[in-house]
């Protein structure tokens, strides 16, 4: 699980934007789209090493657990991810 690339919608239902956020810097990713671009090589190479820091739903600051058997992240709109 990469964190990069998990679609939501958003705003009125009749505008619905599907917004996709990266997980570790939170800005819109790519859209899961090969190759990423610039900005967010770095942060999926991150995400190889570490837990996701922002819902990739929402955008939203996750309060993540890490432990030495892994990690666990939850957001306050979307419960708990884990690897």
């Amino acid at each position: 699980m990469n964190g990069v690339a998990t679609s939501s919608t958003t705003g009125d239902p009749a505008t619905a934007t599907t917004v996709e956020f990266c997980g570790h810097c939170g800005e819109p990713s790519d859209g899961g789209a090969p190759p990423p671009s610039n900005a967010h090589r770095q942060c999926q190479e991150l995400l190889q090493l570490e837990p996701p820091r922002y819902c990739a739903s929402c955008r939203r600051r996750m309060k993540v657990q890490v432990t030495p058997l892994g990690w666990t992240a939850k957001c306050s709109r979307h419960e708990v991810l884990v690897p």
